[in-house]
């Protein structure tokens, strides 16, 4: 098995894990991160319904366009979708990291998401 299935292989057992016990309803949607090597995107989904309430990433013009490290733009997409749920009217969610480690973007995205007023 290569090095690159190996790992894929591995974050999926470990996103199946994690989506058995975790998610969404109208009132607490499931706020989901999917990291590229590139860029970073979260979506906030309502299992219940089916449906995506809306999506924020990192290569959006207001984000993409600044010249910055990889963490930073996590941490301006966390604060962006903290302010495009306060809109929608949502004050909590169910955290999904979808496999990935809880430290470095996915970490910087989550505290600043917490930053911007969204509980989980």
């Amino acid at each position: 098995m290569a090095s690159k299935n190996r790992k894929q292989f591995r974050r999926n057992r470990i996103k199946m894990r994690i989506r058995k016990i975790v998610n969404g309803t109208a009132e607490r949607p499931r706020m989901t991160i999917f990291r590229s090597n590139k860029q970073i995107y979260v979506q906030l989904i309502n299992d219940q319904a089916g449906h995506t309430l809306f999506s924020v990433s990192s290569s959006i013009d207001e984000i993409a366009n600044e010249k910055s490290t990889k963490i930073i733009q996590a941490k301006k997409v966390g604060t962006k979708v903290a302010a495009k749920a306060k809109e929608a009217g949502i004050e909590s969610v169910v955290f999904d990291r979808n496999g990935y480690l809880y430290h470095g973007r996915v970490k910087a995205l989550a505290e600043a998401a917490r930053e911007g007023g969204l509980k989980f």
